[in-house]
């Protein structure tokens, strides 16, 4: 789709040419963080593959060029890319804390490049095929019919509840912790534990913020390690028992580091970006009653709620971006990044590209090319749980939309807040109102 003069697309889609300046503009900066949509319009327009010298990064930001990136694993290290993010500059002291004190550093081995990466990667497949989602959905609708029963009780006499923090987060905790097979836990302490981890490659830590990090996800450490010791001597029907006795394709085992860094994998990334995807959800219900309009005109098409479903990821992204590293000097999007370039690829600018998608930011759940955003990455490395998450996404919209109406948001828009990280686009909370439908 071609730009005019004007700054309209050819769909008449207005394009704000002169809201953002790269001079003055970083990923740093949380305001631009919140809000980031002109800057990433700017950045595809006037420099694609762009340096933030406060990132210390480059920003990649268009479709083609973040596909390109994707799809080429071995120019554009992920295992690189992503310890060079990991602990904000403070890896080594952040190693020698869970070293004493958290039962061993254990890597993610999900970030392993191929070929190492390929071994762990068919093993997890198998824990998310289709046919085994679909087998868990009775169980997980039931786990979301009765969060958003109890909300809609708390609600009913216009009390103000949280969307992320009484509904997104303990929801997907719950959800992960039953697929795990962990009966008993503490939702607050494994959010607590979530942001522990997930703060590693926000590049907003601090020193201070590190070290009570590093201390939380000691506690998370040996949480799992108590865990799998009990699976190894009593195996059950869940995915802690299939990791710790898990055949890999070459007749072997997973190392105790290995499946130690898969199960903590699966608490975090199992529960934190579907929440934060379920949160963009409720936000958009909240902000755009026509979007409302047409998830409740979808709920008995499921082509139509499968797209839905898809739009909502494409429009709001659960991850803003992750990070990648050059093994040698290469090309990407007419500049040239020096060999060990650290790159932030940011998927939800990929989302936003008005040259790929038609009129961005519009919600079209009928667009053609739906299917072609990047929410869960592209290649290799695409999100494993990808199925797991649509699935959790379309319920949850599915029986909100059946069991709430009037869902508004109690404070004013511009007052929302997210979470200090580039890797994520996280709402900290999402005061809202609601009334249970008739």
């Amino acid at each position: 789709m071609q730009i005019s003069e004007t700054g309209q697309t050819q769909g008449g889609c207005p394009i704000d040419h002169n809201a953002i300046s790269l001079a003055d503009a970083t990923m740093a900066d949380p305001v631009l963080r919140a809000h980031p949509n002109a800057y990433y319009e700017a950045l595809r327009r006037e420099d694609p593959v762009h340096f933030d010298d406060k990132l210390n990064m480059w920003l990649v930001s268009r479709y083609e060029d973040v596909v390109t990136v994707l799809r080429d694993p071995i120019t554009f290290s992920d295992k690189l890319g992503y310890e060079a993010m990991y602990a904000s500059g403070y890896f080594e002291e952040f190693k020698q804390i869970l070293d004493r004190d958290g039962g061993g550093f254990f890597p993610d081995v999900i970030k392993d490049d191929p070929p190492a990466h390929t071994r762990v990667r068919r093993l997890l497949e198998k824990a998310f095929t289709a046919h085994r989602v679909a087998t868990l959905e009775p169980a997980i609708t039931e786990t979301i019919v009765g969060f958003i029963e109890k909300l809609a009780d708390r609600a009913q006499d216009g009390t103000v509840v949280d969307g992320v923090n009484d509904f997104a987060v303990p929801l997907t905790i719950s959800v992960i912790c039953e697929q795990l097979g962990i009966g008993q836990f503490n939702a607050e302490k494994i959010q607590r534990w979530s942001g522990a981890v997930t703060a590693q490659i926000s590049k907003m830590q601090d020193r201070e913020a590190m070290i009570e990090n590093a201390k939380l996800i000691c506690e998370l450490q040996h949480f799992i390690i108590q865990e799998m010791k009990d699976r190894e001597a009593n195996p059950r029907e869940d995915m802690i028992s299939d990791l710790v006795h898990a055949k890999t394709d070459d007749g072997g085992t997973l190392t105790f580091a290995e499946a130690v860094s898969l199960v903590r994998a699966m608490i975090i990334a199992g529960n934190d970006t579907t929440a934060t995807a379920i949160g963009n959800l409720l936000f958009v219900l909240a902000t755009q009653p026509e979007v409302a309009e047409t998830l409740r005109a979808s709920v008995d098409d499921e082509r139509a709620l499968n797209r839905f479903v898809e739009e909502l990821l494409r429009l709001e992204p659960p991850v803003r971006g992750l990070a990648k590293m050059t093994i040698e000097e290469v090309e990407l999007g007419g500049t040239k990044l020096p060999k060990h370039a650290h790159v932030l690829v940011l998927y939800a600018s990929g989302n936003d590209d008005e040259t790929k998608f038609e009129c961005p930011r519009h919600f079209d759940h009928t667009r053609r090319n739906i299917a072609q955003h990047v929410a869960f990455g592209v290649g290799v490395h695409r999100c494993v749980g990808a199925s797991l998450a649509r699935m959790e996404i379309k319920v949850a919209a599915c029986e909100i939309i059946k069991r709430w109406d009037n869902i508004k948001l109690a404070i004013p828009v511009e007052e929302l807040t997210y979470l200090p990280t580039v890797a994520t686009r996280s709402l900290e909370r999402l005061p809202m109102t609601l009334s249970r439908r008739a």
